[in-house]
């Protein structure tokens, strides 16, 4: 099938099905006239990524669960230390997360939102210095 025929059948764009060529994510066959072919299989991969990536993993990520997944011989251990790593990243986003929302709400609440120029915010960001 032609890329805008994966493209209808993956959910995902052209253009990011040619970066991920590209990149070397998924390699399509080519046809005698050169053009991309893409097989059930390429479309099957392009999903799995388009998956992956919706769960945050970045594209290296999605290059090594790909060949885990490609490979019969996997330990699921190989896999659960990517998705392991991947969890404590987001963890530690929302702790940051929670913490720039705790500063901000603090910021918020005590500035009166008045037509008085005092404002703890404009304080805030400013520095200690000024």
């Amino acid at each position: 099938m032609n890329i805008g025929e994966a493209a209808k059948q993956s959910g995902l764009p052209a253009k990011t099905i040619r970066y991920y060529e590209e990149i070397s994510l998924v390699v399509p066959g080519r046809s005698g006239n050169g053009y991309r072919t893409y097989s059930p299989t390429d479309v099957h991969k392009l999903q799995f990524v388009q998956r992956a990536r919706g769960l945050g993993f970045s594209v290296e990520d999605c290059r090594a669960l790909l060949s885990l997944y490609e490979d019969d011989q996997r330990a699921s251990a190989d896999v659960k230390a990517i998705a392991t790593e991947h969890l404590s990243e987001i963890e530690a986003k929302i702790a940051e997360l929670k913490a720039l929302h705790k500063t901000l709400k603090h910021l918020v609440d005590h500035c009166h939102g008045d037509d008085r120029p005092h404002c703890p915010i404009i304080d805030d960001l400013a520095g200690p210095d000024h």
